[in-house]
């Protein structure tokens, strides 16, 4: 096991993690960022729905893709969207969308679902932005299928864009300054022979 700790607190929303040696699909990091607790407490959901919500006032959200399990946070983002007055999406029709994926990590929508993409202005909900590759091909699958990435909405993100597209997080790698993130053929952890702590990936975490 790896002990999970609050890291710090921007208002409502915490950011909790570990430090260590981790492998992800992509690469290896020195941090695991665990949104477990956002991704299914609404309360906490909540609070990073009314941090991300400001961000996006003026930007026309018809969809919310929502990446790595965070469809809760996904809706309540839309609520806030929509309930603003000063907001462009007041009292507008938000649809939130999990992507579904073929043999080759791909995104894909299915004919029901492709109407929610194409045309629409779809705003990409993930739990994290690090390496910006999961983003990149989220951004590709939409504008694959006729749809405009509206922008890209994360818990934490260590990159300022993707593919041109500003990233807005509750925290970032000013929040977390010694945050890493390398090449597995890279990793300095590996180089000196220190063994892995776990693998992660946006469902949480396998210690080894």
């Amino acid at each position: 096991m790896i002990e999970i700790k609050e890291l710090m607190k921007r208002g409502n929303v915490p950011l909790r993690g570990a430090r260590g040696h981790f492998a992800t699909n992509h690469s290896h990091i020195n941090y695991y960022i665990d949104i477990s607790i956002q991704k299914t407490r609404l309360n906490e959901a909540i609070a990073v729905a009314k941090e991300l919500a400001p961000k996006y006032r003026s930007d026309l959200v018809d969809t919310i893709l929502c990446l790595d399990g965070t469809a809760v946070i996904g809706t309540c983002l839309a609520k806030e969207l929509v309930g603003a007055a000063r907001s462009v999406n007041a009292g507008r029709e938000i649809c939130v969308l999990e992507p579904e994926y073929n043999a080759n990590s791909q995104i894909i929508f299915r004919d029901n679902a492709q109407p929610l993409i194409r045309d629409k202005h779809v705003l990409i909900l993930m739990a994290s932005v690090t390496t910006g590759f999961t983003a990149n091909r989220s951004i590709e699958a939409i504008r694959y299928y006729g749809g405009h990435a509206a922008g890209i909405a994360a818990l934490y993100s260590t990159v300022p864009e993707s593919a041109g597209i500003t990233v807005h997080s509750v925290f970032d790698i000013r929040d977390l300054t010694d945050y890493a993130s390398y090449d597995y053929r890279d990793c300095p952890y590996c180089k000196s022979g220190r063994r892995l702590d776990a693998l992660v990936n946006s469902f949480g975490y396998s210690a080894l």
